[in-house]
């Protein structure tokens, strides 16, 4: 299984194939890795100590980076990861960081934010359109379309414990307008717009 894999000068961790979105463009629908890797396809979740295993193999300090990002949503096992962010904090200097989709707070019915306090560097959010009703209808969330609330809501959250909050779109599916949007959205919640290419 491919637990931890090489992005340009960071290392990103896979731990589930679980997500609680389909989104129209995900990368994972034509391809069974990113960048190079193996199969991103888990045959089971990884334990935490096989997480941490998988880490130790890397020069972690030398990194840019460690990030959670695999195929499928990493907050799906939030607590896990949280303890495996732990131990990188206690071993390494790394940086750590999150991409999400900032729907924990629904998955686990409460705010997920303070969990991150102290252990994540940088949280980056898909936020993906600017109104509910595209959001779900991009997102396809199982949660609904209070997902988009929900997800400004953490964001929002995540300013006062995550140092950088990050908030994305993709720039083939949104116009200049939607963008200029995005940008007025995240600077109201005090978040920085980062417009990402769309990945094959």
């Amino acid at each position: 299984m491919t637990i931890t894999y090489p992005v340009r000068n960071g290392i990103y961790v896979n731990m589930t194939n679980k997500c609680n979105c389909a989104c129209t463009f995900c990368l994972r629908q034509n391809s069974p890795g990113v960048y190079g890797s193996d199969s991103l396809w888990l045959e089971r979740e990884p334990t935490v100590e096989e997480v941490c295993e998988s880490l130790k193999e890397w020069d972690l300090d030398s990194k840019e980076e460690v990030v959670f990002c695999g195929y499928g949503e990493p907050t799906e096992r939030l607590e896990d990861l949280l303890k495996v962010a732990a131990w990188i904090k206690a071993n390494y200097k790394v940086p750590i960081r999150i991409n999400t989709n900032g729907l924990s707070d629904l998955l686990y019915e409460k705010d997920t934010a303070p969990m991150l306090k102290g252990l994540i560097d940088a949280v980056s959010i898909s936020l993906n359109a600017n109104n509910p009703e595209d959001y779900l209808k991009v997102t396809r969330s199982k949660h609904g379309i209070g997902s988009w609330q929900a997800m400004l809501d953490f964001a929002k959250h995540c300013t006062a414990y995550v140092p950088k909050v990050t908030m994305t779109v993709v720039d083939q599916v949104t116009s200049k307008e939607e963008q200029a949007e995005a940008k007025r959205i995240c600077d109201e919640i005090g978040a920085t717009l980062r417009i990402r290419p769309l990945e094959n």
